[in-house]
């Protein structure tokens, strides 16, 4: 069964109808991904997501844990520097999806380091903070 013939089964049945579960954050970072790759594919590679989240049980995630899984790191690295960073972290949040404490942390620390950390709600923010960025790299083509 379908999501949409449940959702009209249960509205027939009277039931209260469950949003469908949405991934506005995975979507808008998948977007993000595939925009960056086509637009800068000599750099696809420098763009990169740490893969912190998921759920897993509690041995897989001692594991993790012991392999450098950090909870509040960015949703996206650039490792490459620019004229004034020598790379730059990315969260990518909802509309209205909010910074947690950990990655505020992760935010000063990273800022500390000299590096870029921006918080991006948008494909159109992401890139023009990418070209905005990419606008002042040195490296030989």
């Amino acid at each position: 069964m379908t999501y949409e013939e449940m959702k009209e089964l249960h509205s027939q049945l009277g039931a209260a109808v469950r949003r469908k579960p949405g991934h506005p954050e995975d979507n808008l970072q998948m977007a993000c991904i595939r925009w960056f790759d086509y637009a800068y594919p000599k750099w696809k590679k420098l763009l990169i997501h740490p893969a912190n989240g998921g759920k897993r049980n509690a041995r897989e995630a001692a594991r993790f844990k012991l392999m450098g899984v950090r909870p509040g790191v960015p949703d996206l690295l650039l490792l490459l520097p620019n004229r004034y960073y020598p790379y730059m972290g990315i969260e990518l949040k909802s509309e209205k999806g909010r910074q947690s404490e950990l990655q505020r942390e992760y935010q000063k620390q990273i800022e500390s380091t000299g590096a870029k950390y921006v918080v991006c709600r948008s494909l159109g923010e992401f890139s023009a903070i990418i070209d905005g960025y990419l606008k002042d790299v040195d490296i030989c083509e």
